[in-house]
């Protein structure tokens, strides 16, 4: 493990320039690198240093999350990536609470700090420790009461960073003030201008460092430098779950309906318009997702190397088990077996359900994004899949079914609409556990993504009167619930982790 003596560290930048060549870092991306924040009010000011890097956890959220096991621990310890296998899905960096992941733009894979593992196995040092001028940087085997690494952490006051995260951290700081611990507790540059460099860049994943507002040190801090860090999920994620929405709920909803006596059996919205939308976005959910990915052709990783741990490998099975059945539906309803049909149409609706909630594990197991941890959100997805999938039907309803059919369609998504809107109010008026949820729900509501957010909420305020306005309804609520899901999706990746 590694203890960062920050009493002992000058800012020279000696550790990231030999990473970077012992590594062959490309530029624009590090595996470690030194934060600076400076600390008191003029004349009293000091500058305060932070080694940042991989904490090498012992339970490692990013190799929880890792659907192929390209992330994976070593028995020593250590975190490394096989990058062979990874598939450049970016779950890892997600899931890591210290923002220490990064995709390398030459190769396309996951990299981060394995502690120089090809050096140690050699009998050699890491390259930071050999190059660091004062031995700021140690490496040692925590379980030897003889290494100096198990000497500093049992005898003197250290500390990691985010133990609230429970992921059991390998690097242990000394000294280091919590300005540069805290990514919240240093104030951001008026004008997010750094020392010798700029953040870069205002896309729309950069995540700026440092507090917009109210820093949370109780001493004055600004922070003075620190590297451009990106939102790992962009706008195909935030589409993805709106796709994903209309196909399972563009079936259930139809044939909940159909069991509910809403609709018939034979009714062509339930026979053929249900399993088609489900299957439609089945498939561009898949193209989206696959899209996404730095290394798509490996896709098939996913299925043939699997981890079980991982909520993407869980739900890619279940989204294959519902595309098969809902096939196999459409297949009975094409040919006229009935019975089958309806034998198949009770085991699409568990896997529907699954399709359409199992985002909400996948993001829990983002443990760095504490806006997705909500308790609440695996019901909103229900919620949002049932309003998404009513919106989308409407309009084959009004065309296909009996009027008893499109007055229940109506109703169910001014229902939904209602309930939505009920998770939205709860999930930004209640109180927030974390500074960090709170700070971007604040983004979401307030801040560069409140365009969208308030648009969502107008435009699925208005479908709520669908029984009124009827058809014109379904594009207001696909179009606001398209607009709220990717406010909420990348709300919950816009704070500073490191």
């Amino acid at each position: 493990m590694k203890v960062l003596d920050q009493t002992r560290c000058i800012g020279c930048h000696a550790c990231t320039t030999a990473c970077k060549s012992e590594n062959s870092v490309p530029l624009g991306v590090t595996r470690t690198y030194v934060k600076s924040v400076e600390v008191g009010i003029f004349p009293q000011v000091r500058r305060s240093f932070q080694v940042t890097r991989c904490n090498q956890c012992g339970d490692a959220p990013c190799v929880a999350a890792c659907p192929t096991k390209a992330m994976y621990q070593r028995e020593d310890g250590i975190v490394d990536v096989d990058k062979s296998i990874c598939i450049g899905c970016k779950a890892c960096m997600a899931a890591c609470p210290y923002d220490a992941i990064f995709v390398n733009p030459e190769d396309h894979s996951a990299e981060k700090c394995n502690l120089c593992a090809h050096r140690l196995d050699i009998g050699l040092e890491p390259a930071c420790v050999s190059v660091c001028p004062t031995g700021a940087i140690l490496v040692g085997d925590l379980a030897d009461p003889a290494s100096p690494v198990a000497r500093i952490v049992q005898r003197e006051a250290v500390t990691v960073r985010r133990p609230e995260k429970h992921t059991r951290p390998g690097v242990f700081y000394k000294g280091a003030h919590h300005a540069t611990l805290d990514p919240l507790a240093a104030r951001r540059p008026d004008g997010d201008l750094y020392a010798w460099a700029t953040q870069g860049g205002d896309g729309a994943q950069q995540v700026a460092s440092g507090h917009p507002g109210a820093a949370s040190s109780s001493a004055a801090a600004l922070l003075s430098y620190d590297i451009p860090h990106r939102a790992p999920w962009g706008w195909r994620v935030s589409l993805y779950t709106w796709t994903k929405g209309i196909a399972s709920g563009g079936f259930l909803v139809p044939v909940l309906l159909a069991i509910a006596g809403q609709l018939g059996w034979g009714d062509a919205t339930v026979r053929f318009v249900a399993p088609l939308l489900a299957l439609g976005f089945l498939a561009v959910t898949g193209t989206l997702l696959i899209w996404d990915l730095k290394h798509p052709t490996r896709f098939y990783l996913i299925f043939t190397r699997h981890q079980w741990r991982s909520w993407l490998v869980r739900g890619s099975f279940v989204i294959a088990a519902y595309g098969g059945v809902v096939t196999l539906y459409l297949l009975a309803s094409a040919v006229g077996l009935t019975t089958a049909r309806e034998g198949l149409a009770w085991a699409a609706v568990p896997l529907g359900v699954g399709t359409a909630c199992y985002t909400a594990f996948l993001f829990a197991q983002a443990k760095a994004r504490d806006l997705w941890q909500s308790p609440m959100l695996l019901p909103h997805l229900a919620v949002q899949a049932a309003y998404a999938g009513t919106a989308s039907v409407l309009p084959f309803a009004v065309w296909l079914s009996p009027h008893r059919g499109i007055v229940a369609v109506e109703a169910v998504l001014a229902v939904t609409a209602s309930a939505h809107l009920v998770f939205v109010a709860a999930e930004t008026a209640l109180a927030h556990p974390t500074a960090h949820a709170h700070l971007a729900a604040h983004e979401m509501v307030q801040g560069r993504f409140a365009r969208a957010f308030w648009a969502g909420i107008v435009l699925v305020g208005a479908s709520v009167a669908a029984p009124w306005i009827g058809v014109a309804a379904a594009p207001v609520a696909l179009l606001g619930l398209l607009a709220y899901e990717h406010a909420y999706v990348q709300a919950g990746q816009s704070v500073p982790l490191a």
